[in-house]
């Protein structure tokens, strides 16, 4: 969800309105992915890098998340979705973990779509801690599958989309697993301008892409 800080800078207003207003972005994918039937949505949250931001920042966007978590949970749970996060969430300190816990908990029967909050998170660390998890069970061969079941969420599937705003031609240590065979969309539009229309266009270059899955169709 990249962008806040530049539309923030565009109109001369501090960093922190780009998270603000950004946070409209995010009610109004989840709605469309409701809409055209997305069942697991994954949002870029909050990276293990950004903890090297500076404090206020930081600061701000813990607040803000916990405030949302709260906020926004009873809704969640009334358009049948179910939250759920992966990361190193010991990291994110007391009150916003308690807040990600009582989200979980709170709609963790709904089906409907399952949101993803990537939180203190990164690719690499999460395949890190996966094989520190694996040498200290003792375990002393797996496959791609058996792998799998160490990542942070065994349920999250492999990416089918990524979509990159602001421009951005990375990957950013993004889900580096689950992205093995995944649709790259990018788009000039900053996050807190990505509603409906720009998710929309995403989903419907995708749906003319051809997955050959490195097989001849």
């Amino acid at each position: 969800m990249d962008g806040n800080g530049r539309w923030a800078r565009k109109r001369g207003l501090p960093r922190v309105m780009g998270h603000k207003v950004g946070v409209e972005s995010v009610r109004s994918v989840i709605r469309v992915a409701r809409k055209v039937g997305i069942k697991y949505l994954t949002l870029y949250t909050f990276s293990s890098e950004n903890w090297q931001r500076p404090k206020d920042e930081v600061s701000y966007l813990m607040q803000l998340l916990k405030t949302l978590l709260i906020k926004e949970v009873d809704d969640l749970k009334r358009q049948g979705v179910r939250i759920r996060a992966i990361g190193r969430l010991g990291n994110l300190g007391k009150e916003v973990l308690e807040a990600l816990n009582y989200a979980i908990e709170k709609t963790k029967d709904n089906r409907d779509l399952n949101l993803y909050l990537a939180l203190s998170y990164g690719g690499r660390q999460e395949i890190v801690d996966a094989v520190n998890t694996i040498l200290r069970l003792g375990i002393k061969e797996v496959d791609e599958e058996k792998f799998r079941n160490f990542l942070y969420d065994p349920e999250l599937p492999d990416v089918d989309l990524l979509i990159r705003t602001a421009g951005e031609y990375r990957i950013s240590n993004f889900l580096l697993w689950h992205t093995a065979y995944a649709e790259l969309y990018i788009t000039d539009v900053l996050w807190p301008d990505f509603r409906e229309e720009e998710f929309l266009k995403a989903i419907e270059d995708y749906s003319k892409r051809v997955r050959k899955f490195g097989k001849v169709i």
